[in-house]
């Protein structure tokens, strides 16, 4: 059944419970993006479900135009009312459509940047079900990570912006695919859940067309020992609940 959640930004957001809901991981890529992005960039978000990262988003960069493209109709149309509700229609587009055929669905080099918060997990991990919404979110099921990586070369203008949240264990796979398809790796960040605790999530900037050099910010943290939010991430949430 799906319900109405009330975003820190002050917008609201449709979503079903027994469909994919967005986690912390939506926030920390949108915060990460935003600190790379311009006031009047055009950005695209792949895959993107509840159409979150387009709503965080434009409440801090409210000069910018925003598309999120996502192959589940249900969560396209859930998205599509969500922006509905919050009266964003000029500001934010919903297109359902395949991350694989973005050829047929935008003009090349349309965009200043895209982001995702693609599937995580390689389609052999884990037994799921290839019909059911989380399992797509989730595992490679309907893209690949060369998938994505392909569609942002295929969007970006020269020296656009590619951001991506993902997990570190992949990340031999990732610098492979983005110097592949002309992206280069400028800046990165690990998350760790807690201190003592290896990252179980990586931030990424790559830009196109860029000469090499990357830059390892400091980690960040994401709970203390007593299992509360760390100061910087109560300060990331505070910021999306002031705009």
């Amino acid at each position: 059944m799906e319900q109405i959640d009330q975003l820190l930004n002050g917008y609201k957001i449709i979503q079903d419970p027994q469909r994919f809901q967005f986690g912390i991981d939506a926030v920390l890529l949108a915060d990460f993006a935003l600190a790379g992005t311009g006031f009047k960039d055009s950005v695209i978000d792949l895959g993107t479900g509840t159409g979150i990262i387009p709503l965080l988003m434009q409440s801090a960069r409210k000069d910018g135009t925003f598309t999120g493209l996502e192959i589940q109709k249900g969560s396209a149309e859930m998205a599509a009312r969500s922006v509905e509700l919050n009266c964003l229609q000029e500001k934010i587009r919903i297109v359902e459509g395949d991350v694989k055929k973005v050829s047929e669905l935008f003009p090349k080099h349309s965009f200043n940047v895209v982001t995702s918060n693609p599937p995580y997990m390689i389609n052999e991990h884990g037994h799921q079900n290839p019909g059911d919404s989380k399992a797509i979110a989730r595992h490679e099921v309907l893209c690949t990570l060369e998938d994505i990586v392909a569609a942002a070369d295929y969007l970006l203008l020269p020296h656009g912006k590619f951001f991506m949240i993902h997990r570190p264990f992949r990340l031999p796979e990732i610098f492979f695919a983005l110097q592949k398809h002309n992206l280069e790796p400028k800046r990165m960040r690990l998350v760790h859940p807690f201190s003592d605790k290896e990252p179980n999530m990586v931030l990424i900037e790559a830009r196109k067309n860029a000469k090499p050099r990357l830059k390892i910010e400091s980690p960040l943290v994401v709970r203390n020992a007593d299992g509360e939010y760390t100061n910087e991430i109560n300060e990331i949430y505070r910021l999306w609940g002031n705009l």
